[in-house]
């Protein structure tokens, strides 16, 4: 095989170097640094200084509050590396129930992840207008504010698409953890309901906008703020873990 690793995608599921309470308890670590990252970068720095419907306002605050706008983009990228290393948990605790249908959440978990990169490259060369000597010199006051409102305005735009995918990994890994019995049905259940939440709200944003309610949020809201000290404190039940494992290393052997 030219790339022997990736043979993980197709074995039976073995005894692993480290134990599934090793990487639970990871896991809870990784999601927790995840949802403070994620809530400082993503929704703190740009409710401070981006102003709906207002353009001026909107660059004289990205202007006067550089630092922030920046630490909140370095604080994407913590984010976005312990995305990847969830998914790569998700997928590694979750395949002895189904190993196809976890690896086809942590694909699409990997492409939510990767169109979120895409929608910060235009959130962060917002502020390469306000730096540019070039841009400062071919553009007026107001087309540089029009200008930073485009990038602005194209980086939510690839939010609503990372919201999306990231539902339909979540409806996925939802229904594997709902599944697996190691892991509290509830967990599954809220990240199975989060998922098609997030789904459902982006949906209704691009056809209904008014239909588009928070709300759809709460199950998502109530599974981050409750799954990772459940991780931290007591991991998954490894009884149900060997059982499992047990039936998939039959069903791969048949």
């Amino acid at each position: 095989m030219i790339f022997p690793f990736l043979s993980i995608l197709h074995s039976p599921v073995k005894t692993e170097q480290f134990s599934p309470q090793t990487y639970a308890k990871v896991m809870g670590i990784i999601f927790l640094i995840s949802i403070i990252t994620g809530v400082f970068g993503e929704i703190y720095v740009p409710g401070s200084f981006i102003v709906s419907g207002d353009a001026s306002a909107t660059a004289f605050n990205l202007k006067s509050s550089e630092f922030l706008f920046r630490l909140g983009f370095a604080s994407y990228l913590i984010e976005a590396l312990c995305d990847i290393t969830l998914t790569f948990l998700l997928y590694v605790l979750l395949r002895p129930v189904n190993n196809e249908l976890a690896l086809l959440a942590a694909f699409f978990r990997l492409v939510s992840t990767a169109t979120f990169a895409i929608a910060e490259f235009f959130y962060f060369s917002s502020s390469a207008i306000l730096n540019n000597p070039g841009f400062l010199k071919a553009f007026s006051v107001e087309q540089q504010e029009i200008l930073i409102q485009l990038f602005l305005n194209l980086y939510g735009a690839g939010g609503i698409i990372f919201m999306v995918f990231i539902g339909v990994a979540s409806v996925l890994f939802g229904y594997l953890m709902y599944k697996s019995r190691y892991f509290p049905r509830i967990y599954g259940a809220l990240l199975l309901l989060g998922g098609a939440g997030f789904i459902l709200k982006n949906f209704m944003y691009v056809l209904a906008p008014v239909y588009s309610s928070d709300l759809l949020m709460i199950p998502m809201a109530l599974l981050v703020f409750s799954l990772p000290p459940w991780l931290l404190s007591k991991g998954i039940n490894m009884n149900k873990w060997e059982e499992m494992k047990l039936q998939h290393s039959q069903s791969t052997t048949l």
